[in-house]
């Protein structure tokens, strides 16, 4: 999995939801938009690239997404490690 293309796909769902008024709903419909659409290997691929290199390339709106909504996002194979 090409994690540089995934940190660019993330980056875009977070820039489009970035415009919404309110932050915390930004945070949330961008976490609730790669739930619903990114297959568990992908969301396991961005976790591995948040834990091993720290997110490197992950917009701050995409990174606090990730870090607070882990518990729902992480596959739970992933998760059970």
């Amino acid at each position: 999995m090409n994690v540089e293309h995934l940190v660019h796909m993330a980056n875009q769902i977070g820039q489009f939801y970035q415009s919404l008024p309110d932050h915390v709903e930004s945070v949330s419909s961008t976490a609730s938009h790669i739930r619903r659409f990114w297959e568990p290997r992908m969301r396991a691929a961005m976790y591995a690239h948040l834990d091993q290199a720290g997110g490197v390339g992950l917009s701050p709106l995409l990174l606090e997404a990730l870090r607070t909504q882990r518990a729902e996002l992480e596959p739970k194979a992933a998760a059970a490690r």
